[in-house]
């Protein structure tokens, strides 16, 4: 088996597993030692993901659509994970530091993606976007006053997650349908944001009824 096809049976298969593991997650309780055992996992296995898809981009095939995705998959599963960690305490010197490097990567893409074709432009261009997005959140976060990050950093771990989730059903997507792009592809992105929605209702009517 040659590097490229062992990098790539490494990837799908994590893929497809940290997929399946993510859409669990998402149908059971939260915040049981079950949620976490399963996220953990999760996590790990989107890694092994991001950094598989890295070594591709890097040593076989540059394509920007999928640089812009696994940055923005990687950071959101580690800011994600990471603000479960610290939770009411807010944004640490870690946070800081995985976003500035999530923003040097972004530009040191925004060239390439630029540069790329068609329908493929449109995707990567939505995609940085996105990732734009929750590098400014993330950035102002900090202004917050600490008794905001209470309550913020439910809705945070639960978009990243989702984010992460859905970004990589994206690249899924993205790999195997040729019918309907780039209209496909950005489906993921959409439903992942309905799903987002969903939750953020669910958590806005816990926090509701606390404070009754």
């Amino acid at each position: 088996m040659n590097a490229h096809l062992l990098s790539l049976s490494v990837h799908i298969g994590a893929g497809t597993i940290a997929l399946a593991l993510g859409f669990a997650v998402l149908s059971r309780a939260k915040g049981t030692a079950d949620h976490k055992r399963l996220g953990r996992v999760f996590s790990y296995l989107t890694l092994v993901v991001c950094l598989s898809a890295a070594v591709g981009l890097v040593l076989f095939r540059f394509l920007p659509i999928f640089a812009v995705l696994t940055v923005l998959v990687l950071y959101q599963l580690g800011s994600g994970w990471h603000t479960a960690r610290t939770q009411a305490n807010g944004p640490s010197a870690l946070d800081a530091a995985w976003t500035v490097a999530a923003t040097a990567a972004s530009l040191t893409i925004i060239p390439f993606v630029s540069n790329a074709p068609g329908g493929s432009s449109s995707v990567s261009r939505s995609t940085l976007a996105a990732l734009a997005t929750v590098l400014l959140y993330d950035t102002v976060r900090w202004l917050y006053p600490r008794r905001w990050h209470r309550i913020a950093w439910r809705y945070e771990h639960t978009y990243k997650m989702i984010a992460a989730t859905f970004g990589m059903l994206s690249a899924l997507v993205g790999n195997v349908v040729r019918v309907g792009q780039p209209w496909s592809q950005l489906a993921p992105s959409a439903l992942g944001a309905t799903v987002a929605m969903y939750f953020f209702f669910q958590l806005y009517r816990e926090d509701s009824a606390a404070d009754r």
